[in-house]
């Protein structure tokens, strides 16, 4: 006599769903987007730049240091003071070596800040330090 349950069993296959292939591909999407994407570097607070003809774009800038109206300094969304200038700007050579500094001073501020602040990253080791400043409106 053939026992039905035991023949049941016997014929059903487990049907298994793999999902590593899936993974693979979600990491490699993933990996693709963050490789592709441009991550804007801000200064943390609004200044009022002032306008240049010969301003021209810059690539690869490492540390963005901004002077606001009141002569407050900000790197990374942070007010810092005038002597820790040179110890943030160290610590970020110190990750890319040939990084450079860029100094976004308000139209308002003092000249004198600007140019301490300029002192500061070119004793930190910093060899292109650079004034921000934005085109004219009927400039390209």
């Amino acid at each position: 006599m053939i026992n039905i349950t035991a023949a049941r069993k016997a014929n059903k296959k487990t049907l298994t769903l793999d999902i590593a292939p899936l993974i693979d591909m979600v990491f490699i999407l993933l990996i693709f987007f963050l490789v592709t994407t441009s991550f804007v570097r801000e200064t943390g607070v609004e200044v009022n730049r002032p306008t240049a003809s010969t301003a021209i774009p810059k690539e690869n800038v490492t540390i963005l240091v901004a002077i606001t109206e009141t002569d407050g300094i900000f790197i990374d969304h942070r007010e810092i003071d005038l002597r820790a200038v040179r110890i943030n700007v160290e610590r970020a050579l110190a990750e890319k070596p040939d990084g450079s500094v860029v100094i976004v001073a308000d139209k308002n501020s003092n000249t004198g800040t600007a140019i301490n602040v300029m002192d500061e990253c070119k004793l930190a080791g910093a060899k292109d330090v650079s004034l921000a400043a934005s085109q004219p409106k009927g400039a390209l």
